[in-house]
């Protein structure tokens, strides 16, 4: 979620996207439920490379499958909705058009996001908040995703102000740790304790964005004390708080992580010149820990070159983080 503000040879990719096409084309006309073929499609993917819906464009517009499939991406987070009054993914219609989209490109939806919608309306202080998260739960079981992203920025952000709207930095040298709302977390605690039932009921996982470092937000989930609660990692936005990101993620374990978003703040091209990411040193620890599940990008790329640079980005996750 934003702050609030080398694939493997092309021949054999194209290869196996050829077979995986040919096979899913196969699978659609014998398989009668919707869900069940979205769920073969899941099993297939040669790569677990999405990106964020309101990275493809508009949010909550399953139009937007065909711009994925283009773009060579694997899988789509897809968001809940953007306002109280505008939660499309609550519609069957809405649902039944992804799932059917989804089947006909390819195309996975990984997870569903709760973001726009949480970080003006935060768990944190509003209680109507918690059936946002129920919708993506309910959303989420739908249409085949496996994780929820529960994003906790702008007005959800979990750190304290102080009296001049500043964060709080508790330690006087790298890497940074902030000054927990005590309150705001004992709230969400106590409402993730409630919805984690639900969400295990379906088996969709409960992922935490946020502003904190690994330690808070493992401390949180422990008080939770639900493994359907994970965190929602984001290496873009741990390295511009000053976070050790490959450290962190060595500390949570695969087992902690539902899902990665990957970007840059500094650059639309993952890995490039000028950029603050160590995208080298993450891969090593992704490895290490032994995480396989998804990536997911969080950046269009430059201005007018949204497929250029979403190909160029897609390949250099590929050929990094699966070769």
């Amino acid at each position: 979620m934003r702050r609030t503000s080398g694939a493997r040879s092309g021949s054999s990719m194209d290869i196996h996207r050829r077979q995986f096409l040919k096979t899913a084309g196969a699978a659609a006309g014998i398989i009668g439920s919707t869900c069940s073929r979205t769920l073969a499609f899941a099993s297939a993917q040669a790569s677990k490379v999405s990106m964020c819906d309101w990275n493809l464009g508009k949010s909550c517009d399953p139009e937007l499958i065909s711009l994925a499939h283009e773009a060579k991406l694997a899988g789509i987070q897809v968001s809940v909705g953007t306002a109280p009054d505008k939660i499309p993914l609550r519609d069957s219609f809405v649902r039944r058009k992804y799932l059917d989209l989804g089947a006909k490109y390819g195309i996975t939806f990984n997870s569903v996001a709760a973001g726009s919608l949480l970080n003006r309306i935060p768990l944190k202080t509003e209680p109507q908040s918690a059936v946002y998260v129920i919708d993506a739960i309910e959303a989420a079981a739908a249409i085949g995703a496996k994780n929820i992203l529960i994003a906790f920025f702008g007005n959800g952000d979990l750190r304290l102000q102080d009296s001049t709207g500043q964060w709080r930095n508790l330690r006087k040298s790298a890497p940074a740790s902030y000054e927990l709302d005590a309150q705001g977390v004992n709230r969400v605690v106590e409402a993730m304790r409630q919805i984690a039932p639900r969400a295990a009921s379906v088996g969709v996982v409960l992922g935490l964005e946020n502003t904190l470092t690994a330690e808070q937000n493992l401390e949180i989930i422990d008080r939770i004390g639900s493994p359907m609660v994970q965190v929602y990692y984001d290496v873009g936005n741990s390295t511009h708080f000053g976070y050790d990101v490959p450290a962190e993620l060595r500390l949570l374990g695969a087992e902690r992580i539902c899902e990665i978003h990957l970007k840059d703040t500094k650059v639309p091209l993952l890995g490039s010149d000028g950029g603050e990411v160590d995208f080298t040193a993450i891969s090593a620890a992704c490895r290490a820990i032994g995480y396989s599940k998804w990536y997911v990008l969080e950046t269009s790329g430059r201005k007018d070159h949204f497929l250029e640079d979403t190909l160029a980005n897609v390949a250099f996750v590929e050929k990094l983080f699966f070769a």
